[in-house]
Parts: C-alpha cells; structure tokens; sequence
C-alpha cells in the first residue's frame, strides 16, 4: 500500500515540479483563471508559507526524521491497509519526500501552484496537508470510539 499511493503522488511532485521550471520563469506569474488560480514559478527557501527562510539543513534533516518515523510505522502496520491513518502517514511521506528531493538537490523548494489567496505550493505540500488532515480526522474519529466505549 505504501508504494501503490507514495510513488504515484512522488512522481506526479517531480513531474509538475520539471514542467513548471522548463516553461514558467521564476517569480513570474500566468493566469490559468485570472485571479483566482495562476501557475508562478518560485523558489521557496522556507517552510509553509516562507517561514524559517534559508534553514534548509534543519529542513533536511526534518524531512529525513520524517521518513525515519514514518515509514518503519506504516511497515509494522499490517491491520486495516488502507484506514484513513495509514493512507494519511503515506501521503505526509510521499509530500516531505518530494520536498526533501528539491532540498537536497536544489537547496530550495519549487512552488508553482498560485490560488492567490494563499501562498504558491506544490503537490508534495498538498500531499502534505491533505495527509496531514486525515490524520487529525482518524486520530478524532479513533478517540470517539474510545470514549463510546467501542475498541
């Protein structure tokens, strides 16, 4: 289950990621829907939305913690393959390897996905947020349970 949904989301980050920095230019923005979602090539040093700018060794180091922890969990997990906590710890693990990817090649992180209401992203940082919400929901849904008296 981990590589049948990591390595799609992996490859599909790369892929995106390649094709925006062979046609965009960098800070640069091209109206898909004019002011509501545009493609704007940039090199983001930071965390989610900038943060902690030019910090990529402890970026690095996160991401690979992040793998560490991450995987071995999903390995020794061999109850409900595809419960929402499994499929949200393998979509945060595909999402910070995608990053992890650019950071160890590039030094940065390559956003291109404009919604203008929010800062440019990617699909690993979608990867990233779409997993890390079905993990909070699993977690809630997971102590309903608990505390209805249900296992």
């Amino acid at each position: 289950m981990i590589f049948i949904i990591a390595l799609p989301i992996l490859f599909l980050d790369q892929f995106t990621k390649l094709i925006a920095v062979k046609n965009l230019s960098l800070n640069h923005s091209v109206p898909l829907i004019k002011d509501v979602f545009h493609l704007t090539l940039i090199h983001n040093r930071g965390a989610a939305f900038g943060i902690l700018k030019n910090q990529t060794p402890f970026f690095i180091f996160v991401s690979i913690l992040a793998v560490i922890f991450i995987y071995p969990a999903l390995r020794n997990n061999k109850n409900k393959k595809y419960s929402f906590y499994n499929v949200s710890l393998v979509l945060i693990l595909a999402g910070a390897m995608g990053n992890l990817i650019d950071r160890l090649r590039f030094g940065y992180v390559i956003d291109f996905l404009d919604l203008r209401i929010w800062p440019v992203f990617n699909v690993a940082d979608s990867a990233i947020t779409v997993g890390a919400i079905l993990l909070g929901w699993s977690i809630l849904k997971s102590k309903g349970k608990t505390q209805n008296g249900k296992p």
